[in-house]
Formats: structure tokens, C-alpha cells, sequence
């Protein structure tokens, strides 16, 4: 795991720890939407239409939430430097810069951005928590497969508001299913990563194995052990006794070869 300046991993897990504050203003769009608003019937974008009395807010909400995903992901970069997460910083990326569209182009503006960075941050989203799952399960597997499921639901639920099959939870609902995961996901990675920042005294705190690699390099040298010691037994083996006769010629009882009592 790349080296993390504690520091620097506080602010990356307040951060997205911040993002929470989309469901804040959604739920005050809501509020002030004049006439019946439904989120199972009603998609999200609805509150950021010009017929929403907090249209302004909530697209800013939009706006900054790509300013928090993206931040955090460059913050808690080096963190993300470790096999299948190494990915994680391209996918929020993606989901940072689709929420971005969601917000500069209204669903009643510029529809074909707006659906656009609606893909991409939908699809960015989930992806991007399955492979943050790969980053924390090291320190933490109770968060990681945590992440790894939100983003499984995520994705899920993309698919099936990309493909219209919106029976189930509406239209609504079923966005949210799919939009959701991921602020809750970047949430809870943030509490946990400010707690990794608490208990590192040092940068090179965070790099120490987990215990789970402990056991697994402990398991390793068990093992390259008992294969040096089963080649040395082998080897001994192969080798056969010798020297048979030199140990009998010391023997002064021995009875010399070829005499016959």
C-alpha cells in the first residue's frame, strides 16, 4: 500500500465524508417542491428542473458532490495504489465528472449532457466502490465487503434504471437504488480512513502489514521451511551411507579382511 501522509488521509476521509450532505439538500428540494413529489415515482433530476422552487440549490449540490468525489480521490490517492483499486481514482473520476454535467445541464436544458453525465456517474459509482473495496479490505474486511456489496447494489440497480425495468421500486426509486451507494459508500470509507489516520503515529504506520498479511507471511515461511528441511532429508537420503569401511579400519578388534578362522 503506497505511503498516505496522515495528514493527508484525514482531509481525503472528511472529504468524502462531506458527501453526505447531498441527501441534505435533496431532502430540502423536496420540501420546497411545489406540488406531490414521490422518490419511488419521481427521479432526481426532477429537483434540479426550472418547475423545482430550490432548482438552484439543489444543482449546486450536484456541483459540489463532483468537487468532493474527485477531491477525495486525489487526496487518498496513494492509498489507492494497490492492485484492482489502483483503478478506483479513474471510475470516481468518471462519477465526479457525470455529476458535474447532472448539474451544469439541467433534464430540461441540455437532456443529451444531462443523460450523459447521468450514465457516468451512475456506472462510475458502483465500479468505482467495488474496486475501493479491494483498497480498505487489507485493514479492514468488514468494510471492504461492505463496499464491495454497495457497489454490487449500485451497479445492479443501473442496470435496470438504464434498461427501464423499474417495476419493482419506480422509476424513482430504482435511481436512487442506483445513485445512493455511493455518497454512503465514500461516507463510511471516510470514518474509516480517518480512523487509520488516528492510529498511524507515523507515515510509515500505514504501511505496516495488516494482520491478515501477517499470518499469511508467517503461513509463507512455515512453509519455504518445511520445503528446505524435506530437501535436506531428501538429499541425506539419496546420499546413502559411506565410509563404512575407513570407521571399521579404526577398529582395532576387527578382524582382518580375508582371514579365515
Amino acid at each position: 500500500m503506497g505511503a498516505v501522509n496522515p495528514n493527508r488521509l484525514r482531509w481525503g476521509a472528511l472529504v468524502w465524508l462531506l458527501t453526505l450532505q447531498f441527501f441534505v439538500v435533496e431532502t430540502i428540494a423536496q420540501l420546497r417542491f411545489e406540488g406531490a413529489y414521490s422518490r419511488a415515482d419521481d427521479v432526481i433530476s426532477a429537483l434540479g428542473a426550472s418547475d423545482s422552487a430550490a432548482r438552484q440549490l439543489m444543482n449546486a449540490s450536484f456541483v459540489v458532490q463532483a468537487a468532493l468525489i474527485l477531491g477525495g480521490a486525489l487526496l487518498l490517492r496513494p492509498f489507492l495504489l494497490r492492485g484492482a483499486a489502483q483503478v478506483a481514482p479513474v471510475l470516481l473520476g468518471a462519477a465526479a465528472v457525470g455529476v458535474l454535467l447532472v448539474g451544469v445541464f439541467p433534464t430540461d436544458g441540455n437532456a443529451t449532457m444531462h443523460v450523459i453525465g447521468t450514465v457516468l456517474y451512475l456506472v462510475g459509482g458502483g465500479l468505482g466502490l467495488i474496486a475501493l473495496a479491494y483498497a480498505v479490505r487489507p485493514r479492514s474486511e468488514a468494510l471492504g465487503t461492505t463496499l464491495a456489496l454497495l457497489g454490487l447494489i449500485g451497479t445492479a440497480a443501473t442496470v435496470f434504471f438504464l434498461t427501464g425495468v423499474t417495476g419493482y421500486l419506480g422509476e424513482g426509486g430504482t435511481e436512487r437504488a442506483a445513485a445512493y451507494p455511493l455518497p454512503l459508500g465514500l461516507a463510511l470509507a471516510g470514518v474509516a480512513l480517518w480512523w487509520f489516520a488516528r492510529a498511524a503515529d507515523t507515515t510509515d504506520a500505514l504501511d505496516r502489514p495488516s494482520r491478515r498479511e501477517e499470518r499469511e507471511q508467517a503461513r509463507a515461511e512455515r512453509a519455504a521451511r518445511d520445503r528446505a528441511r524435506d530437501e535436506a532429508l531428501e538429499a541425506s537420503r539419496s546420499a546413502g551411507p559411506s565410509g563404512t569401511e575407513d570407521t571399521d579400519s579404526d577398529d582395532p578388534w576387527a578382524r582382518p579382511a580375508g582371514r579365515r578362522d
